[in-house]
């Protein structure tokens, strides 16, 4: 076809649609194309929300926006939910009253010292009541409080990030990093032989650095401008956060009949944008380790990150896989796990504010110090290596000056229990877990949710268990609600190894009440956890949770 024949063509195109638009008005040519923009808006929408929450809960929440939509009924849910947060919060509204909102006039000196010691005697006897805060056993003026005590007062001034200066905590941390390092696969042939890492404020700050450094270094390795990670509905709600700060697309999947993660599920949801998979060793909510050999072989075969979540298990499972417990594979002998986080304020028994971040090689820990947009050429960020009109400016974690105090306990703590140490408190408290659960197994109303393999149980029951846990409250035990299934936990520390039976007596004593008298008892949560856990908007009960959470301070 020649040029004259295409330009008649082309001609004869402009006629007939000229004279097929000619019959309709000008402003619905115009708008037309505005309002198939703004359908095809929505319907990307609605897509994005399908393929995010699935079609019962976008279903659900274009519901529940229309009905807000009615007159009067906004209002009226409003009003309902703020009853649930004063009730939520009655218990600390009076208490708040009292508190001071600005400086005294004449500082009390030394006699602060006095009038804090008055304000501790108003805590709750926490000792062999709580489940998990606090790990170390006996009393904490005496034994291994004392020496952690000691430890964190010598260094309390210090800051590792004047490396110059501060040389000895500058130490304990690269020691305490590599000890935990040790104990999690460091020294086996088949972890490579480069891990490395850092100390953090804890669990949660380690999940996000593991989580920020897996992103940039597939972002590096593959280019992926659209990072997703795929996480068991198990998993700790630190990768929510991580999610939202680096701007990942979230995958959370349900956990498998044993409430183990979902290798098979996770896989479904792998893609070219995944930059990182998730398990736990042991999960918290159930105490169960996940299934971390396959999901190394499932990251492997995808060459994406896979981040064991270790906070709960670093300083147990080694040492009860020692003592012979069939404790399945979790560490960096694994192949395919890229990064470990494994908090020593748990069961390392060191001072609070005190965890690790660990990674397979130097590769990949590079990228917690650099920024996203530069990643490719290694340049400097101002997150944590930069430079700047103060000077050159270094730091390892998302903080900036760190507690060397917290530091030199972690190191006191590991230095003074040795692994003999770690063995017999393991020993001990897995001892008590077996005895707690067998005991809750001879209570015909309560099941054990799974199968534990360390230190943290969590039941069900065919009686309402928020109000066995209200009951318990009320007999001075602080536990776990949780929920899918709605079931309590305790997480075992060394407060609780004297105390099993006492536990197991008030919570027969629990169930037999709430048995022969069902229904929620004066002042209990009971109705809101049950609430909360039948409502199909989970966008409500998010709600319920931002506005609690927003009167608290």
């Amino acid at each position: 076809m020649d040029s004259a024949s295409v330009k008649t063509f082309l001609l004869d195109v402009r006629a007939s649609a000229n004279s097929l638009l000619s019959q309709y008005e000008p402003l619905v040519l115009v708008s037309a194309p505005l309002f198939a923009l703004l359908v095809a808006s929505t319907l990307q929408s609605a897509i994005h929300g399908l393929q995010e929450k699935g079609l019962k809960a976008t279903l659900l929440g274009f519901f529940m926006s229309f009905i807000k939509l009615v007159p009067g009924v906004k209002s009226y849910i409003d009003a309902e939910k703020q009853k649930v947060v004063d009730k939520l919060q009655s218990g600390g509204k009076s208490g708040r009253e009292s508190w001071r909102t600005e400086l005294p006039s004449s500082g009390l000196g030394v006699g602060v010292i006095e009038k804090m010691k008055d304000e501790k005697s108003k805590d709750v006897a926490w000792q062999g009541k709580c489940s998990g805060a606090v790990y170390i056993g006996g009393s904490e003026v005496e034994g291994h409080f004392s020496v952690i005590n000691e430890a964190c007062s010598m260094f309390a001034h210090t800051n590792p990030l004047h490396m110059d200066v501060f040389k000895s905590v500058v130490r304990f941390e690269s020691e305490v990093v590599a000890m935990t390092a040790a104990l999690l696969g460091s020294k086996k042939k088949s972890s490579g032989g480069q891990i490395c890492g850092n100390m953090t404020s804890g669990g949660t700050e380690s999940i996000l650095l593991a989580v920020k450094s897996s992103r940039d270094y597939m972002k590096t390795r593959k280019g992926i401008k659209k990072p997703e990670m795929i996480i068991p509905e198990s998993a700790h709600s630190a990768y929510d956060k991580a999610a939202q700060y680096f701007n990942i697309k979230l995958w959370r999947v349900p956990v498998n009949k044993e409430f183990q993660a979902d290798v098979k599920a996770i896989r479904r949801h792998i893609n070219k944008n995944t930059v990182l998979i998730v398990g736990s060793a042991p999960g918290f909510p159930h105490g169960i380790v996940d299934p971390i050999e396959e999901l190394g072989q499932l990251a492997s075969s995808f060459d994406i990150c896979l981040h064991v979540d270790l906070c709960l298990g670093g300083f147990v499972l080694p040492f009860a896989n020692k003592l012979g417990y069939p404790i399945p594979p979790f560490d960096f002998s694994v192949k395919g796990v890229t990064s470990i986080s494994a908090d020593v304020h748990k069961y390392g028994l060191a001072p609070k504010g005190t965890s690790t971040v660990l990674y397979r090689n130097h590769d990949i820990r590079k990228h917690q110090f650099v920024a996203d947009h530069l990643v490719r050429w290694q340049v400097p960020s101002p997150m944590s290596v930069t430079e700047w009109s103060g000077g050159l400016y270094v730091s390892p974690t998302i903080a900036g000056s760190r507690p060397g105090g917290l530091i030199a306990g972690a190191w006191a703590a590991m230095m003074s229990l040795g692994e003999e140490g770690y063995l017999e408190n393991t020993k001990n408290i897995m001892e008590a877990s077996k005895r707690l659960q067998k005991g809750i197994e001879e209570i015909p109303e309560l099941f054990i949710i799974g199968k534990p393999d360390m230190t943290v149980v969590a039941w069900g029951s065919n009686v309402d268990i928020f109000e066995v846990n209200d009951i318990m409250s009320s007999k001075g035990w602080h536990l776990n609600a949780l929920q899918r299934p709605n079931s309590i936990h305790i997480c075992l520390t060394l407060q609780h190894v004297p105390v099993i039976d006492d536990f197991l007596r008030d919570l027969r004593g629990s169930v037999k009440t709430v048995k022969e008298n069902p229904g929620p008892i004066s002042g209990g949560l009971a109705p809101i956890y049950g609430a909360a856990g039948r409502m199909p908007d989970r966008g409500m009960v998010q709600e319920l949770l931002v506005n609690y959470m927003d009167g608290t301070c």
